[in-house]
């Protein structure tokens, strides 16, 4: 059976205005609640907060800068999330752009994989407690991270093409994709998974898939929802290319083409309540282990509320394909 998770559809500026979708996680059959990168409060900050608020529910970075702290720093944070919650953790990095790279650096690291390679290989194994003597081109660590009780911390990349999903197959535990159609997935990612899996002779990553959706309503349009949501991707020269990889041909100077392209390849679900649960089994069958609902369209289009109301109806829609409602609830 299915598992599905939700993301939080906004980048908070107070943590606690993460709790109404985290009670959500607590009290459907969502195992997750995910957050990406934010640089108003940081987000191992907003799910310590939730947890000292007393919702403690697993939860998930999809994903974390690497630039921003040392892999040392990483392991550190995300065990401490997961002790603060009590549940396991997604922990998931990825490098950012080489923009953003070069703001924090002052370079792009001259090799993507190998510095992903490094920064993984070394936040795992400070969470597995083993004494590292790791000299990288990029990251280097000698020493251990002190022995402490923790949830179990899954270590996560983000991929969106075959050399990062190879990567993954050889050092991560999931796999996080984002805006990749459910066809992508089972034709280039999940193979280049296994490719590296089986080279690195350890298990294939679970693939979590975070699947930008929103229903379709006759008063609602498509072309805002979706670029609500994704515009900013869709313009990005590395998702262009994975689309572009998916069979999707983006025309940059058409937004509203642009927004009927991705609905139409699948990296966009725009459909009707009928619909979805049929969108959501095509990933299934593609290999995904778990399906994160991101309405971000729906929220920067219309309001949180609405957002917040979106996702309790998917996950209704849902619930047929769902495993058991997940052991960890409010606590009080």
């Amino acid at each position: 059976m299915a598992k599905f998770s939700i993301l939080l559809p906004f980048i908070p500026r107070r943590s606690r205005q993460a709790i109404p979708f985290a009670e959500l996680v607590s009290h459907t059959h969502a195992v997750r609640l995910w957050q990406g990168q934010a640089l108003a409060v940081e987000p191992h900050q907003t799910f310590v907060h939730l947890a000292a608020a007393g919702i403690r529910v697993p939860v998930g970075l999809g994903v974390t800068l690497m630039p921003l702290r040392h892999p040392m720093e990483a392991a550190l944070q995300a065990r401490s999330v997961a002790q603060a919650t009590g549940a396991p953790m997604v922990a998931g990095y990825g490098p950012g752009g080489k923009v953003f790279q070069t703001n924090v650096m002052g370079a792009p690291y001259r090799s993507q994989l190998t510095a992903v390679r490094e920064y993984l290989t070394l936040v795992r194994g400070l969470l597995d407690g083993k004494t590292m003597e790791f000299q990288g081109e990029y990251f280097s660590y000698f020493g251990q991270l002190p022995p402490c009780p923790a949830p179990l911390v899954e270590v996560g990349l983000g991929v969106l093409r075959p050399g990062a999903a190879r990567v993954a197959g050889e050092v991560a535990d999931v796999a996080i994709t984002w805006l990749t159609p459910a066809s992508y997935i089972r034709d280039v990612i999940r193979p280049a998974l296994t490719e590296g899996a089986q080279a690195a002779g350890r298990p294939v990553p679970r693939i979590a898939a975070i699947v930008p959706v929103a229903l379709a309503h006759q008063d609602r349009d498509l072309t805002e929802v979706v670029l609500a949501s994704n515009q900013a991707h869709l313009n990005a020269p590395h998702y262009r290319d994975m689309l572009r990889r998916a069979g999707i041909d983006l025309p940059g100077d058409d937004l509203g083409a642009m927004a009927k392209a991705a609905v139409a390849g699948g990296a966009f679900i725009f459909a009707s309540p009928d619909e979805v649960a049929d969108r959501m089994q095509e990933f299934l069958a593609a290999g995904v282990d778990e399906i994160v609902l991101n309405v971000t369209g729906v929220r920067s289009a219309i309001s949180v509320a609405a957002a917040q109301q979106e996702l309790e109806r998917l996950l209704q829609l849902t619930e047929s394909l769902a495993g058991p409602p997940p052991r960890f609830g409010r606590t009080t």
